[in-house]
């Protein structure tokens, strides 16, 4: 298993079960040799509800996915074209094809035992409207490994706390061309190797030893933050266990409290006929 299978198989896995998964995908990576791919899984974050259940519609309904991306495209196209009349036939597909998806996920959540607020509901619709709108946005949401629900709000996309989104999933014609931005760098690098000189090779693998010494820091520094924000949310788990707890407890000792009280009240009446009763033994007795 590499980083990207590990990846799926992570956000496929039920929302509820995401951290202890991640540890597990990233300890059989860690064993299989890929340090790296090891420490990227345990930086991916745990899905919000809405992200969870776009990343679910998208592997579960990905046709209807690619309908709406295609949809998207024809809208980029009309607009450029300034066709008005066009985008007057699109718009309603548009809320069609979203409405069709929104409905699937719903029947989804349920199956899944989830519950779907107004407020997830509405997130959804966000983030795929969001992937019509922005190519990016819509290969995130393709890939189905969101760990935000997403918003365009006219300048780009953003994700559920207002923030720019660094969706940046690309495209298999992009792929294509970074794979040759790429072997086209390699084949001038290795004509601009067979002329260096020596003193220039020299220095060169120079810098590239100060390049991997920097790079090895780097990930040692980007291995401690992951370690410290992995101990820092199960602190946050423990904590809110121990809340729930505590609520429990607490509830418990005002039950404990209420009987209490009801049974001293009880006692108290009881005390005060007795009281009563020998006030009133004590008259007939003096007056024998």
């Amino acid at each position: 298993m590499d980083f990207e299978e590990a990846a799926d198989a992570l956000y496929a896995a039920p929302a509820a079960d995401f951290i202890a998964t991640r540890n597990e995908l990233a300890k059989q990576l860690k064993a299989d040799g890929d340090q790296l791919g090891s420490t990227r899984l345990k930086a991916l974050r745990k899905p919000t509800v809405a992200a969870w259940l776009a990343n679910l519609v998208s592997r579960e309904q990905p046709d209807e996915i690619d309908d709406l991306l295609a949809l998207g495209d024809e809208f980029r196209e009309a607009t450029t074209d300034l066709d008005g009349e066009r985008l007057r036939e699109l718009t309603p597909k548009r809320h069609q094809a979203i409405d069709v998806l929104v409905k699937a996920a719903n029947k989804l959540a349920d199956e899944h035992s989830q519950k779907v607020s107004a407020d997830v509901g509405q997130k959804l619709r966000e983030t795929l409207d969001a992937a019509l709108v922005d190519p990016a946005a819509g290969d995130a949401v393709r890939e189905a490994r969101l760990s935000s629900a997403l918003r365009h709000v006219g300048f780009g996309v953003v994700d559920e706390n207002g923030e720019p989104s660094n969706v940046t999933a690309l495209t298999d014609e992009r792929r294509q061309a970074a794979k040759d931005r790429r072997a086209k760098a390699r084949e001038v690098e290795a004509e601009e190797t067979e002329q260096e000189s020596a003193a220039e090779r020299k220095a060169r693998e120079k810098a590239e030893r100060e390049e991997d010494e920097r790079k090895a820091e780097a990930q040692t520094e980007f291995e401690a933050a992951v370690k410290a924000a992995e101990s820092a949310e199960a602190t946050v788990e423990e904590l809110d266990g121990q809340l729930t707890d505590a609520q429990e407890a607490l509830e418990n000792a005002r039950d404990e409290v209420r009987r209490l009280t009801t049974e001293l009240d009880e006692a108290k009446k009881v005390a005060r006929d007795a009281q009563k009763e020998s006030r009133e033994a004590r008259k007939r007795y003096n007056r024998l």
